[in-house]
């Protein structure tokens, strides 16, 4: 892959799918729905059993700018590679089969990266996602992501480091663009494991932390339907996030990341697998426990005790886990912390969804604090 496109393709948009076929036709259909950009679809059918290779099929046969790709099961990580290889465009772009972009995204990202005055096109082109919450359910809405308005660099193009939010949060590598030369110059791959194995989490820190010039513009277009049942986030087994967020540590450490935002944006992250972890009952079981110590131990003491972000309970926990010294930490900063986050939910998606959510955060902390102390007691007796 070079920098140039010879083929004329602006964005090539690479949807990787297996088994999909309640929602793959619109998909297809609202990535078609681009007017401004030369844009290429590449359908990868990795080895569905069910309809979805004909749905492909059927697209493919109506609009030139679809091709089908149709290969073995490998997972989502082969599955995304494959397309990048033959991918034609300036640009990257993921679509999951199971989500949906709204008309003139990939027009409005690409046509955004164009208008900045530089020598080559910015590596990254990044927006926000709509979280479209309890989907296929009566309940279902559509609510703004963590980041919408939090994504505020002194400049445009930026580096990572001058934003570290970007690595905080969810890493929602379908609301981007890539710079299909930067993706080649720097060799860049998803991890290829079996089934999806969220192998977005070290992509995403790879392209970022490698990313010279970053664009954001801070408008949701991704319609990512969340915790959908089948998907890999509904059936990710606990241990795979620490596997996962030691490939991100992993890439950090390989690419000397000293930077005090990108540290404590991937320690963040850390707090959110092991919070959820022990909410589930995850100090009951040994392994899960021995994950959670090893991460902890890659994160520094200073790190820990300043996130505020982040319950002084479970502070302590990953201290004592880690086999460090837990002191009292002031609830102060985490309290306050808690009033700003119900008053950016209360300005984004309003009192009803923003009281319901923090209910919810509380009973899930109070049952994280519990557990917490719980092994605390038992490692003091001991």
């Amino acid at each position: 892959m070079g920098e140039s496109a010879p083929w004329g393709i602006d964005v090539t948009v690479v949807v990787p799918t297996y088994n999909t076929e309640r929602f793959l036709d619109e998909a297809l259909t609202s990535a078609e729905q681009n007017s401004r950009v030369n844009l290429e679809i590449l359908a990868i059918n990795d080895g569905s059993t069910d309809g979805s290779l004909a749905i492909m099929r059927a697209h493919e046969r109506l609009d030139p700018r679809v091709r089908v790709i149709d290969k073995p099961n490998e997972g989502y990580g082969a599955s995304v590679n494959r397309g990048f290889r033959e991918a034609r465009g300036t640009y990257l772009a993921i679509l999951e089969p199971d989500d949906w972009v709204e008309p003139h995204m990939y027009d409005d990202l690409f046509e955004y990266a164009m208008s900045f005055d530089l020598k080559c096109p910015p590596d990254v082109v990044k927006s926000p996602y709509w979280r479209i919450w309890m989907p296929t359910t009566p309940m279902e809405r559509r609510l703004y992501c963590p980041y919408y308005h939090r994504v505020n660099p002194a400049h445009q193009p930026f580096r990572v480091e001058e934003c570290p939010r970007m690595v905080q949060h969810h890493p929602s590598i379908w609301s981007a663009l890539y710079r299909r030369g930067f993706i080649a110059e720097k060799d860049i791959r998803l991890k290829e494991a079996p089934g999806a194995g969220w192998v977005d989490n070290p992509f995403w820190y790879e392209t970022m932390l490698q990313a010279d010039t970053i664009v954001y513009l801070d408008r949701p277009y991704y319609c990512y339907r969340e915790d959908l049942p089948g998907s890999s986030s509904a059936n990710r087994v606990l241990k795979l996030s620490f596997e996962r967020w030691n490939d991100m540590c992993d890439v950090c450490d390989r690419l000397g990341e000293d930077d005090p935002g990108v540290r404590r944006a991937l320690a963040t992250v850390a707090f959110r697998y092991a919070g959820e972890a022990v909410a589930r009952a995850g100090l009951e079981d040994e392994e899960l426990k021995g994950l959670m110590a090893q991460m902890f131990s890659r994160v520094d003491e200073d790190v820990i005790l300043s996130l505020d972000n982040v319950s002084p309970q479970l502070r302590a926990l990953a201290l004592r886990l880690s086999g460090r010294e837990a002191p009292r930490i002031s609830p102060a900063g985490y309290a306050l912390g808690l009033v700003r986050e119900f008053g950016y939910a209360l300005s984004c998606n309003g009192v009803g969804f923003a009281a319901a959510q923090t209910r919810l955060y509380l009973e899930r902390r109070k049952s994280q604090d519990k557990r917490s102390e719980g092994f605390a007691a038992e490692a003091d007796k001991s």
